[in-house]
This record gives structure tokens, C-alpha cells and sequence, in this order.
């Protein structure tokens, strides 16, 4: 569980993404993170590109949290990334969402 004094984490706004991202995830009605979600962010060194391995059910939102760590990564080290997505119909979704 994510402790109390860092209960801000569940909040996007907390992670250091720049307006325009944060504005687009707005948007889409994404504000702040299930626990599980920022969890995974705040272990270890993931952050610093350590490797994380999850697990949930579809539609439990493991995709945002590959997107989170995409975007800081590419963000703070100017370095290109790439995503790997198991349908073409969410390689579609994500390549309009991520433009």
C-alpha cells in the first residue's frame, strides 16, 4: 500500500509530466492512479530504468503505467523508446492517444 505521508503519488500531477501531458490525461478522465499503480512507480529504481514486472486482469490499467515510465524516461533522458502493444487495434488507439 502506498503510505499515507505519500498518498499525493496517486495523483498524476505528483510523477513530474509536463502540462500537455497532464492536460491529455485529463481529458480522457485519468486524474490519479489506483494504489497498485503507484505502487509499481515508487518500487525500487524502476524509475531510474530498472526492470518492473506486473501482473493484473485486462482493463486494470497495467497500461498506464507503461506509459508513465515511457514518458518520464524519454522525457528526462531525451532518448527514444519503444512500446510494444499485443492488438493492432490498440497499437491504433495509442498511436492517435500518444501523438
Amino acid at each position: 500500500n502506498v503510505p499515507e505521508d505519500q498518498a499525493d503519488k496517486l495523483l498524476l500531477a505528483s510523477w513530474g509530466l509536463p502540462k500537455a501531458v497532464l492536460e491529455k490525461y485529463h481529458n480522457l478522465g485519468v486524474i490519479q492512479m489506483f494504489e497498485w499503480q503507484a505502487e509499481c512507480l515508487m518500487l525500487g529504481q524502476v524509475l531510474e530504468g530498472r526492470n518492473l514486472v506486473y501482473s493484473a486482469p485486462t482493463s486494470a490499467g497495467k497500461t498506464l503505467v507503461a506509459e508513465l515510465l515511457i514518458l518520464k524516461r524519454v522525457l528526462e533522458t531525451r532518448k527514444k523508446a519503444l512500446l510494444i502493444l499485443p492488438f493492432v487495434s490498440v497499437a491504433k488507439e495509442k498511436k492517435c492517444y500518444l501523438q
